[in-house]
């Protein structure tokens, strides 16, 4: 059964003569330099917003939102879009073509010309304001992963979100402890929630069909997680300890950390040193944070 639009905003979304039309008339041309693969089909879209689970009024953020595809969905569900695009030619144009398709829903689109990894909540006052905030977009490869823990870290108020990947960094995202694929960015996610792969994306529905398959990721933050928590160490501590035990994960903890993590530190945490960094859950990270500044706290008063 086809996806049905709801009564908020109901207009036509995009399909493949759309974009070409638009995109000529815009004078764009898909560059690799800022990962663009437009998507041609309505239907991968309001599937995105249904896996998004999308409410009307709901603030969200859209990175990279392209020629807009994606955007008309988002505001076809209801919800108000802050739409962040690096590229000043389709920032100017995503307004004419929501005015085009959607006239109706232009009031609830806010659009920023700016780099989502360097974005504040000054250049986002909308999002930055609302007490609950998603992510939905479709993201470049090539900066996916750093986009998401960026906006995480400066948008307390994001409490979910669901991006379209590379299928290997959705995979990534979303791994467990003990895995070849298990990495920074799964135990880095952790910090804040719960993230897993909720489905796959075929290569025709882009233009242009890009070399690999994608996937989509959906996260959620959780209200135990270690970044809700007065008892943490600070992210900062935890996060350094995650970088060095990955930046040589073949070695175990006690070489990888040999510089920042005293013995003492592994007792207080009731970890094996002989293990590995891919082997540790983000709750054991933060038991090491903990014994680090334990052991310290120790020195100092000695």
């Amino acid at each position: 059964m086809a996806d049905a639009p709801s009564d908020h905003a109901a207009g036509h979304l995009l399909g493949a003569a759309d974009i070409r039309r638009i995109a000529a008339d815009a004078g764009v041309t898909p560059t690799k330099k800022f990962g663009q693969n437009f998507v041609i089909d309505p239907g991968t879209v309001r599937r995105i917003v249904r896996e998004a689970g999308v409410q009307p009024g709901e603030n969200v953020i859209e990175v990279g939102p392209g020629l807009g595809s994606l955007t008309l969905a988002l505001l076809e569900a209801g919800a108000r879009v802050t739409a962040v695009e690096i590229d000043p030619p389709l920032a100017q144009r995503l307004p004419q073509t929501i005015a085009e398709f959607m006239p109706d829903a232009a009031n609830r689109l806010h659009v920023v010309n700016h780099d989502a990894l360097t974005v504040t909540a000054e250049h986002l006052p909308q999002a930055a304001a609302a007490d609950r905030l998603t992510l939905v977009a479709n993201l470049p490869y090539n900066v996916a992963t750093p986009i998401v823990l960026t906006l995480l870290e400066r948008f307390p108020a994001m409490n979910r979100f669901l991006v379209m990947v590379q299928k290997e960094v959705a995979d990534r995202l979303s791994a467990q402890p003990g895995g070849k694929i298990y990495g920074t960015p799964s135990v880095k996610l952790a910090w804040y929630g719960k993230a897993e792969r909720v489905g796959l994306i075929g290569r025709n529905v882009f233009w242009p069909a890009p070399n690999v398959d994608s996937a989509l990721v959906l996260f959620s933050k959780q209200d135990d997680a270690w970044c809700n928590r007065a008892d943490a160490p600070s992210r900062d501590e935890v996060f350094a300890l995650i970088d060095a035990a990955f930046s040589q994960r073949r070695k175990t903890l006690h070489a990888a950390l040999k510089r920042i993590v005293p013995d003492e530190a592994y007792e207080h945490a009731h970890i094996d040193p002989t293990r590995r960094g891919e082997t540790l859950t983000i709750d054991e990270f933060v038991a090491l944070a903990l014994g680090v500044r334990a052991s310290t706290s120790t020195e100092v008063q000695a």
